[in-house]
């Protein structure tokens, strides 16, 4: 089956639903979601979306607690052109029917997380992505002009390689002209044609065996892209969440809010000490690459499984009021967390890198553009600021559609594409193939390149990731395709780059850590 529209948009998240209803004022759209619309990262964030809406705030302190976050490699134009346009799409949520919480007075409620110096966190409880999810796809349903695919899987981006022509890594001439697709439920691949495509397929989170991702976090649009010979960087940069609700078992992690800390929560060793002060002076409050190393050093140094996020000097009623789903969930494991200690430890939760792009969210393939997790803007540097990353999807699905749109009237279709092929392939008698070189990756990645690295266990993971690269890459040319094998194909490659990109980068800085 062949489809051709204007806007292919690859990803159901904040910044895929809004490229398809920016884009809809242009032209026909494809919204592509792998599984149903409700299984993205945005539907996990808890904490809120990072802006400066108070006169008490100013946008010169936003960028500035964000350079410092990203340990000085944040790209400080990039920072302050998000910084600076974030207000007015905030307002737009707000009149798509997003509601953040606000105090008596009408203004809006602001939270404080780590490494902001002012309280501008917008929120709503503690489930502020599934609000604004619910919003966006509440006007996606109801837009004409967008035409939704759930579960199918982006396999692969089309470009000249398709077409026999070779195709070079960083080449100015490589062109994107859609993607091949896997309907999931029907098991075929259809070719969907587009004048542009546009990927928003979220994180990696699954590289590991602990993440607060849920299992749709595979890395698929940087390794598309990376097998499309597009530019990828600052992959070594992975973000761990110091504070996931430590429930052995439970996959993805349950993430505690670092909104919890901003209330007031303090971290303490399972003996009732706290520690935060002997690491940086901004205790609890820290960036979250110093809190989880932190967390990461007590754990290790003590033999402890986890530490504990004391809330219980706090109001009761003020903390279930803002935390009701954390207060829920942690009630399920019979934690009354005004009175019990929470047990928490870092998780996988944000890759800083991914797909390069410029201001317009162009990548270095032609009509190709990309926002949210699956980018590298350069706004995050070695380090993302808490709440940051709403904003940026927001902001730069908005500068990618609007570059788009003043081109897409001289795009034409490329004629000549040929569909899949899978003759010569059979159904995977053993499915155990997959899954436990699944297994073995996030292992490989979870005990040799999590929070502290070192040359030679990055050496090892890539000997050890070699192998079941090879493995699974014959698995694939034999194999009907299936969205479990792409999906730790799509692993494999993302797992090699950040061990690539680590072992490149030999001195510690942010998220990147070597001993």
């Amino acid at each position: 089956m062949r489809v051709k529209t204007d806007f292919l948009v690859i990803g159901s998240g904040l910044a895929g639903l809004t490229m398809a209803i920016k884009a809809s004022k242009f032209g026909e759209v494809i919204l592509l979601s792998k599984g149903t619309l409700d299984d993205n990262n945005t539907v996990y964030a808890q904490g809120g979306i990072a802006a400066v809406t108070s006169p008490d705030d100013s946008f010169e302190q936003h960028v500035k607690d964000t350079m410092i976050a990203g340990a000085g490699m944040s790209d400080e134009d990039v920072v302050r052109k998000v910084v600076t346009a974030a207000p007015p799409y905030i307002n737009e949520l707000v009149e798509m029917g997003t509601h953040f919480d606000k105090l008596k007075t009408g203004d809006y409620e602001l939270a404080k997380e780590g490494g902001h110096s002012k309280n501008r966190i917008l929120h709503h409880k503690d489930n502020t992505g599934y609000e604004i999810h619910r919003a966006l796809v509440e006007e996606v349903k109801q837009n004409p002009a967008i035409t939704l695919y759930e579960e199918y899987f982006a396999i692969d981006l089309i470009t000249q390689h398709h077409m026999g022509q070779l195709v070079k890594r960083h080449h100015a001439d490589t062109e994107c002209y859609g993607a091949y697709v896997l309907d999931i439920k029907q098991g075929n691949v259809k070719t969907i044609l587009a004048k542009t495509t546009m990927l928003a397929s979220g994180g990696a989170g699954n590289l590991y065996m602990n993440t607060t991702n849920p299992l749709s976090a595979t890395g698929d649009g940087i390794a598309m892209t990376y097998r499309a010979k597009g530019i990828v960087d600052n992959m070594e940069f992975v973000q761990f969440h110091p504070t996931s609700l430590y429930n052995p078992g439970e996959r993805p992690a349950f993430l505690i809010s670092e909104a919890v800390r901003g209330f007031g929560g303090i971290l303490r060793t399972l003996d009732g000490k706290e520690f935060m002060h002997k690491y940086d002076e901004r205790g609890c409050l820290a960036p979250r690459d110093i809190v989880a190393r932190a967390i990461d050093n007590e754990i290790k140094t003590s033999g402890d499984d986890h530490v504990w996020l004391d809330c219980s000097h706090l109001d009761s009623k003020s903390l279930v009021e803002h935390f009701p789903n954390i207060h829920k969930k942690c009630l399920s494991l019979n934690i009354d967390i005004t009175k019990d200690p929470i047990p928490v430890t870092p998780a996988a939760h944000y890759i800083c890198g991914g797909v390069k792009v410029d201001l317009n969210g162009r990548t270095s393939i032609k009509n190709l553009y990309a926002a949210g997790e699956t980018s590298n803007t350069g706004l995050h540097g070695a380090n993302r600021l808490a709440s940051n990353s709403l904003l940026e999807g927001l902001v730069y699905a908005h500068w990618a559609v609007d570059h788009a749109a003043k081109n897409i009237g001289n795009i034409e279709f490329k004629e000549g594409i040929p569909d899949w092929n899978d003759e010569g392939t059979s159904h995977p008698e053993e499915m155990v193939l997959i899954t436990q070189s699944l297994k073995e990756v996030q292992q490989i990645m979870s005990v040799y390149v999590g929070i502290v690295r070192s040359e030679v266990r990055l050496q090892r993971a890539y000997d050890r990731l070699w192998t079941i690269y090879n493995e699974t890459e014959s698995l694939y040319k034999q194999t009907t395709i299936s969205k479990p094998l792409c999906e730790l194909r799509n692993i494999i490659n993302v797992a090699y780059l950040v061990i690539k990109h680590a072992y490149s980068r030999k001195k510690s800085v942010g998220l990147h850590y070597i001993n």
